[in-house]
């Protein structure tokens, strides 16, 4: 089961691949020429988490799962994509499969493959134009419809024109619709289109070593978290060269070698808390013999639809679930003794779950 679906975008040569090949792994080929991943490249990734390794210590279970994201290296942008130019359709086509975006943007100098210098706003706003482009198309048509609908004189419907009318020229600005003021019901009105400018983003700035340690006085990478502040985006700075060299190392070698660079943790680690944030993603755990698992779910999940993620029966049978917060239960040590202190809790269909609940569902069959 996958959890997550990250579409990694970009110009061309900026390190897609790059990246692609050390967050998964793989050894995806590069090379100095546009279009390298023509078939996108994909590569799943199981997400680090010590409080599965905790519980799988404590239950020594039959079965160890946690949560995966996949990752999908799709190929570079060209300009005109929105008209089917280069690899346009199949490009945009592969960006509405995912659940967000991680846009590769090149914050680093490199005269051998670039004729121009790092310019990071130029480059996402490139990109983004395409997709906003694509996005013009999909509104136009649903304002067409939207207005013959209108003349059966519904309010509503009218109100609705109003709206894609208003919401048809903010695109036209330029504006990604992630980057628009959206109500609910706006949101929802639009969001069966594919949408490809109001999927969440990442904005991956890649960074050469030099500029990975003094990223703070670099110009691209400080204009690039301007513009994401101002849509709404999230920025990881990366040095995808120096990630996909240590891919090899073992992972005493790889902290090592972090530590002489003053590097806290690799950017799998900060790309998967980002992904997780971005999309407003938790995950509960469940615990004994047979596994031990993580189960991704929204944030403001409750209980019963949580439990319909292992399974619909328990959702439709849903009693009550027993919780314990996962701190509470590794200061304990056990569940007996976490039960003992009274720190194990019933809770019924209205409780929203949180963040590391070790839970156990009653249900009827």
């Amino acid at each position: 089961m996958i959890d997550m679906k990250l579409g990694i975008t970009g110009l061309p040569n900026v390190g897609k691949t790059t990246l692609f090949n050390a967050l998964t792994g793989e050894k995806a080929a590069t090379s100095a020429y546009a279009f390298t991943s023509v078939t996108p490249n994909v590569g799943t990734v199981k997400v680090p988490d010590d409080r599965l390794d905790f519980l799988a210590e404590l239950y020594e279970p039959k079965k160890y799962t946690p949560a995966t994201i996949e990752f999908v290296d799709i190929a570079g942008l060209a300009k005109g994509a929105s008209r089917g130019e280069g690899l346009g359709n199949g490009f945009l086509a592969a960006i509405r499969q995912t659940d967000a975006l991680l846009q590769v943007v090149r914050c680093f100098d490199n005269d051998e493959l670039f004729t121009e210098p790092a310019d990071a706003v130029r480059d996402v706003e490139a990109l983004g134009l395409e997709l906003i482009l694509a996005d013009i198309d999909i509104i136009q048509r649903k304002l067409d419809r939207t207005k013959k609908a209108a003349k059966s004189g519904d309010k509503r419907v009218r109100q609705d024109v109003e709206f894609l009318e208003r919401f048809l020229a903010e695109l036209s600005d330029g504006k990604p619709a992630r980057a628009c003021d959206l109500s609910n019901e706006e949101r929802l009105l639009v969001s069966d289109g594919g949408l490809l400018s109001l999927k969440p983003v990442i904005y991956a700035a890649n960074l050469d070593e030099d500029g990975y340690a003094d990223r703070e006085n670099n110009k691209n990478y400080t204009a690039l978290c301007e513009l994401a502040k101002a849509e709404g985006a999230m920025v990881l700075p990366v040095c995808a060269r120096l990630e996909e060299d240590i891919n090899d190392l073992s992972p005493e070698e790889q902290q090592e070698f972090l530590d002489d660079l003053g590097i806290t943790e690799r950017g799998l680690t900060r790309l998967i808390q980002c992904s997780y944030d971005l999309l407003g993603y938790i995950s509960f755990l469940t615990a004994g013999k047979d596994e031990v698992r993580a189960w991704t779910i929204v944030r403001g999940t409750k209980a019963p639809r949580a439990a319909g993620k292992i399974h619909t029966d328990i959702e439709r049978g849903f009693i009550r679930a027993e919780i314990v917060a996962f701190e509470a239960l590794k200061t304990c040590g056990s569940m007996a003794a976490a039960k003992e202190k009274g720190l194990v809790r019933l809770e019924g269909k209205e409780y929203v779950m949180q963040d590391g609940d070790v839970t156990m569902f009653r249900f009827n069959v």
